[in-house]
């Protein structure tokens, strides 16, 4: 059977060698801090299996937690020098390669569809499974970014191996705290969950919603879906509260919705929050960083128009086809 833990390792290795780069680049002034950050990140996914396990205590990965809010708190991580291609090479790379150049990112999804559609049903000879129960978007995901790193590598042919690893850390560097937003946003909704926050917004709208009224339900799930989105930055977080609250006990049990389409458009209405607010920061402050806009909240303006419509769509959708 193919773990995803083995994926996670992968991953703490890579924040590991990008620490010690770090640690190594002198032109960083905070290399220090730096690769502290990026080192008990990479760490921390190689611990987290023995906390699941049982095998080791849970309050290390914690006080792990609390050490990078701190770091970023502080100002880290910072940039070094920049080992990458320059405009006039890259542009030969693009005359020569053309089209070429999707290749590997268009490796990505087809493979990582394959691995969730087939072969997550694909048994081995003992019976088992052959990818971990529960797993295989995510397995498939991290096969296929390993096979398009091979297509990179073959198709471009760079001068030498490490130059994945600089290209990762140019990157990484520019994206900053902001890379581990998603899980730490995803983490706070399944705190807020566990805290009780959505039994009690659940009783709020209890007193909003008309008594029988299903599309007064869809709206109040989507709508709900993009506000807490915009509040805490990741429809990721936000989707467990109102699912307990609105989605799972009104939409679900009460009107027979179908799961799978409440909770898909739900997760489409809310990233309609996610294009409207600043708190989504790997989403719209750094690509306006590393585009160099002048406005930093452009992304966010020239989003915002489509939102609106699309949330509206979205709760149309859910009221037509998920009853």
């Amino acid at each position: 059977m193919i773990k995803v833990e083995w994926f996670y390792w992968l991953c703490g290795i890579f924040f590991v060698l990008i620490a010690a780069q770090v640690i190594n680049d002198r032109s960083n002034p905070k290399r220090i801090g730096s690769a502290a950050f990026w080192g008990i990140l990479g760490l921390s996914f190689g611990y987290g299996t023995f906390v699941v396990n049982k095998q080791a205590p849970s309050w290390l990965l914690g006080i792990a937690v609390i050490g990078l809010a701190l770091l970023a708190g502080a100002g880290f991580p910072g940039r070094g020098k920049e080992r990458t291609t320059g405009p006039e090479e890259r542009m030969r790379f693009a005359d020569r390669f053309g089209n070429k150049l999707f290749l590997p990112a268009l490796v990505i999804p087809v493979v990582a569809a394959i691995f969730g559609a087939w072969l997550a049903k694909v048994h081995v000879g003992d019976g088992k499974l052959l990818l971990q129960s529960g797993s295989a978007t995510i397995i498939g995901l991290g096969v296929a970014s390993l096979l398009a790193l091979a297509v990179g590598m073959v198709l471009l042919k760079p001068k030498s191996p490490a130059v994945p690893m600089h290209e990762g850390r140019r990157l990484l560097e520019h994206i900053g705290w902001t890379a581990i937003l998603p899980q730490m946003l995803a983490t706070l909704g399944l705190l807020f969950n566990a805290s009780g926050v959505g039994t009690a917004v659940g009783r709020v709208t209890d007193h909003l919603i008309p008594k029988g009224s299903l599309i007064a339900a869809v709206a109040l799930y989507c709508i709900g879906m993009a506000v807490f989105t915009i509040i805490m930055g990741n429809a990721f977080a936000a989707f467990p509260v109102m699912t307990a609250a609105v989605g799972w006990p009104l939409l679900v049990q009460q009107f027979d919705g179908t799961p799978a389409v409440v909770f898909a458009i739900g997760m489409l209405a809310g990233f309609c929050g996610t294009l409207c607010t600043p708190m989504a920061a790997n989403f719209n402050l750094v690509p306006a960083a590393l585009l160099e806009m002048k406005d930093q909240y452009g992304p966010i303006k020239a989003q915002v128009p489509t939102a609106v419509p699309l949330l509206a769509c979205n709760i149309v959708l859910m009221y037509v086809f998920a009853f």
